[in-house]
């Protein structure tokens, strides 16, 4: 029987661990550019902004394979573009490095894509690939792996993907295979469940 002074003390609890993660939390900053557009960011605004507001959230407690929520803010604030060709190792560690951080990003072959030749030119003012482009704004030419982590990390990109809990497509109601049985030997099955007990 659960008492008025059991209940007190469960609310009590509640509350208390409640407030303990709003005073983890860390602020999000949500601005107006001077273009226009809406920006939410761990950052404070710049000087220029509108209507800044900061708002807190709460610690987030679910673990998932998508990406993190500054992987996400990073994305959509600078979405990254590989201009590449198959120039062999140099544009694969490009590539491997882009894939070990967990940066979502499109591949341009400028060998094969007149469109994304051009973009690229625009873009890096040279015909040189391999080019990493954060959107518009930060465009790094040629492979250079501290300057592509440094330009990363300027865009808010996490150091490291998101951690996954298991397998992708691991299935719990698979059951184990048994190992092979040796030659010679003979296999014992388990007794059955249920009330087959020795008596």
């Amino acid at each position: 029987m659960v008492t008025l002074a059991h209940r007190v003390t469960l609310g009590l609890a509640v509350l208390v661990a409640a407030a303990g993660a709003l005073a983890q939390s860390s602020p999000v900053y949500r601005y107006v550019e001077p273009g226009g557009r809406v920006v939410y960011s761990d950052r404070p605004p710049p000087a220029d902004a509108k209507n800044a507001q900061t708002k807190r959230l709460g610690v987030n407690m679910i673990e998932a394979n998508e990406p993190s929520v500054a992987a996400q803010m990073a994305s959509d604030r600078f979405p990254v573009t590989l201009f590449t060709f198959d120039c062999g190792e140099v544009c694969q560690g490009a590539e491997a490095l882009l894939n070990k951080r967990g940066v979502p990003f499109a591949v341009v072959n400028v060998q094969t894509d007149e469109q994304g030749l051009v973009r690229m030119r625009t873009l890096s003012g040279e015909d040189k690939a391999p080019v990493l482009a954060l959107g518009d704004k930060i465009i790094v030419k040629g492979y250079n792996e501290a300057r592509w982590q440094a330009a990363l990390d300027e865009a808010g990109y996490p150091k490291t993907p998101a951690q996954r809990r298991g397998p992708v497509n691991a299935r719990p109601d698979a059951a184990p295979v048994p190992p092979p049985i040796a030659e010679g030997t003979k296999s014992v099955s388990p007794p059955p469940r249920g009330g087959d007990y020795p008596k």
